[in-house]
């Protein structure tokens, strides 16, 4: 569809887009209060419309930072409320509005983009790869005994207003640290956050882990009964500061009455959940899914940016989508540059995100055709740059 526009929506055509995503995901668009309560989400000028002779596609984006490894926060679009008309599918609406987007992203300096992505299929083309993954994980409280040796200390604290919620844990994020692949919470997240808890149907409880420093970590649950019969607590958020503030976390919901069973969703992968009780076989993982897909948008400063293992590397990146980022980058411990040296490794700028943070290992994306390396002790030494100490997870859905 060559006729289509793409634009930056004004304020006043934001619910539109926002009924429009909705219609995408064939969900009922929010009632006149509850649009009130989300509508903060909407940064301007971070909301693109595609237009024919009506709004037939959106999608937008909020400022944050992205942690990478080694602890620099680079700039970060957080990307969402991605869709088009189901009569306009199929005709290369997204594409376009993709495209604009990121052409934007990189005239504002943006590093790099994050997306949840509702089908698989969609974003690679546009340089989207697979940077985190998560576990649903459901413990079973009956039988999950902490072992003895399960840090201890520090005390916990209820909420039950949503709004005192509100007022409280930002701040309480803010004080955590974030490891990589997390990214910071502005206040245009949080709306979105409370907008979902006040369209739950049972009560929302918060409890506040105050550690020797003050707030040290928090959980956001909820309880599904069905009368007569113990419960399905379903934790919604769930963040700390160390081992300490994590085992009290979960010491407090092992501890809800009338409950059977936890159920823990979008979890990292390296979170030590099961082996906190004298029988791991009590939390069982249910899935393993992608959870953030990352899109370097300014390839030269992500490489930068993050720390390097090994010996360097020298890698060679393809970008169709944003060309300038195309070329050669020696990589290693000293840093990153632009180089003309023969190739060690040649890749696609999806491929480079999925190592970016360390969630892939270089050699599994070799032996699956994503990642060419010039011999196969290359893989190894790709292993080493990239290596970091813990999994990257995100653990912050838009």
């Amino acid at each position: 569809m060559n006729d289509v526009v793409v634009r930056a929506l004004r304020e006043d055509e934001f619910r539109a887009a926002n009924a429009l995503f909705y219609a995408a995901l064939h969900v009922k668009p929010p009632t006149d209060e509850q649009w009130e309560r989300v509508r903060d989400v909407y940064q301007p000028g971070r909301v693109l419309g595609a237009f024919d002779d009506r709004l037939i596609g959106t999608a937008r984006s909020t400022d944050a930072e992205l942690v990478v490894p080694g602890g620099v926060r680079v700039p970060l679009a957080a990307v969402t409320g991605v869709g088009v008309r189901a009569d306009r599918t199929r005709r290369g609406v997204l594409t376009s509005v993709m495209r604009h987007q990121l052409t934007d992203f990189a005239d504002r300096g943006v590093v790099a983009a994050l997306l949840y992505a509702s089908e698989g299929a969609i974003y690679g083309r546009f340089g989207y790869g697979i940077g985190t993954r998560f576990r649903n994980c459901t413990v079973l409280r009956h039988r999950a005994r902490l072992r003895p040796g399960v840090p201890s200390g520090g005390e916990v604290e209820l909420v039950t207003s949503l709004d005192e919620m509100q007022r409280r844990l930002p701040e309480v994020y803010d004080r955590l640290p974030l490891r990589p692949a997390m990214i910071t919470r502005g206040p245009r997240w949080w709306p979105g956050l409370f907008s979902m808890l006040r369209r739950q149907d049972g009560a929302v409880a918060a409890v506040v882990h105050h550690g020797a420093d003050g707030p040290d970590g928090f959980a956001v649950y909820t309880v599904d009964r069905n009368a007569g019969d113990g419960g399905t607590m379903r934790v919604l958020d769930l963040h700390y500061a160390d081992a300490s503030s994590y085992a009290g976390l979960w010491r407090y919901l092992l501890s809800v009455d009338l409950v059977d069973e936890i159920q823990a969703h979008h979890r990292g992968l390296d979170e030590p959940v099961d082996v906190l009780f004298t029988d791991p076989r009590a939390c069982r993982t249910t899935e393993v899914l992608d959870e953030g897909w990352l899109r370097l948008v300014d390839v030269e400063r992500a490489l930068a940016a993050r720390s390097w293992r090994g010996e360097p590397l020298v890698l060679e990146v393809e970008d169709t989508v944003l060309p300038d980022n195309a070329g050669r980058y020696r990589v290693g411990p000293d840093g990153a540059e632009r180089t003309d040296a023969a190739p060690d490794v040649r890749l696609d700028v999806a491929a480079l995100a999925m190592i970016y943070t360390g969630g892939w290992l270089p050699s599994t994306l070799v032996n699956a055709g994503l990642v060419t390396v010039a011999d196969p002790a290359t893989a190894d030494r790709l292993d080493e740059l990239v290596a970091t100490p813990s999994t990257p997870w995100c653990g912050t859905f838009f």
